[in-house]
């Protein structure tokens, strides 16, 4: 196991456990769309049971999210209501974050102007910071967030204008994107765009993959071997790579097996999971062979002529007879391409590998 302050050196292969992960950390730092629910609000099968299993065995459950809108109560309230307790101290959220980064560095009591939702107004009223609404009342600085599909685009002539006069300007998080019922929404990091075209100006951002929000998910649950849980690489995964600290990739959500086998170092989760579930087990070991071929479970992975290649054995893990988990397959092929691929993205096949394991 890739023990805690190791995720900057990046990896070649998912790790393994002998010990189930709620027991090997101490507290799992969960992102929350495509991990504990979907867009619509409803939780992701086994993800209330292995929640609820993960802390009565001791592990501390903390929530971290890039969506500003949200206060911590709202966000905590609705998790209690799908049947996984939580108090407002267990959300994070990046409004947080960026409020402290911006209390750091202006004086306390300071005006701000205002781009965003509740749980940003919320945040800066925190850390002894007034949100304004104008240009025109004396900010120092500006702030955005995610301000819901209804933010009016005069808001961001506000922020424009604001920070077209020479204003120090944040921004909470630039996912271009985000997830809702009815599909795939601009995210609060294509207002940013907006705004940084009208004024050529950059932002200073404190949300994943940064290092403020990880300050701030350390400041707020005191985790001293902390696992970061989620489902996006670029968000979830380069967040726990840039803090150094382990991780696990659950596919409930937006990245799919092609995209993991494809990732860049620092997109490269410690340990890959179907669900939550992944929480309460330990993590098999993947060997490599004298062959350069890497084993785990019934599954062996290479690579050959530009493509990844996967022979399974039946009954080779259990003895039993029975089809080899495809989810060792796919922790071997990761092994497999992340050394073919070295510190690069891989171009390598991996059709067949995956039409083997029912992925393609």
């Amino acid at each position: 196991m890739t023990g805690f302050g190791q995720g900057r050196q990046g990896r070649n292969r998912p790790d393994g456990s002998a010990r189930p992960l709620n027991e090997a950390y101490d507290t799992a730092l969960l992102d929350l769309d495509g991990v504990v629910y979907y867009a619509g609000g409803h939780a992701i099968p086994y993800a209330v049971e292995a929640l609820g299993a993960a802390r009565a065995g001791g592990m501390h459950l903390a929530y971290v999210t890039n969506n500003a809108l949200r206060t911590p109560d709202t966000v905590a309230a609705h998790l209690t209501e799908l049947g996984v307790p939580a108090e407002p101290a267990d959300v994070i959220t990046s409004a947080q974050a960026v409020a402290r980064l911006i209390a750091d560095e202006v004086p306390p009591g300071s005006r701000i102007l205002l781009i965003g939702g509740e749980g940003l107004r919320v945040a800066l009223r925190e850390r002894g910071l007034v949100p304004v609404e104008s240009a025109d009342d004396d900010p120092v600085a500006v702030v955005q967030g995610y301000g819901g599909p209804d933010l009016p685009w005069g808001r961001l002539a506000e922020a424009s204008y604001a920070v077209g006069r020479g204003l120090p300007w944040y921004a909470s998080n630039t996912d271009l994107t985000i997830p809702s019922v009815r599909g795939i929404g601009p995210g609060n990091g294509a207002a940013v765009e907006v705004v940084r075209i009208a004024t050529g100006a950059e932002p200073k951002v404190a949300g994943k993959p940064l290092p403020p929000m990880h300050r701030e998910t350390v400041l707020r649950t005191g985790a001293r071997r902390p696992l970061v849980v989620g489902d996006r690489l670029d968000t979830d995964i380069e967040g726990a790579f840039n803090g150094g600290v382990d991780s696990l990739l659950v596919l409930t959500g937006v990245t799919d097996v092609a995209r993991l086998l494809a990732a860049v170092p620092e997109h490269r989760p410690t340990y890959v999971a179907r669900d939550l579930r992944g929480l309460l087990v330990a993590q098999p070991e993947v060997a490599e062979g004298a062959d350069g071929a890497f084993r785990c479970g019934g599954w062996t992975a290479s690579v050959s002529g530009g493509a990844l290649l996967l022979d399974g054995e039946a009954g080779a893990a259990d003895g039993a007879g029975d089809t080899p988990d495809p989810l060792d397959g796919v922790r071997a092929l990761c092994a497999a391409a992340w050394t073919e691929a070295g510190a690069g993205a891989s171009g390598l096949d991996a059709g067949k590998a995956l039409e083997r394991l029912g992925l393609a």
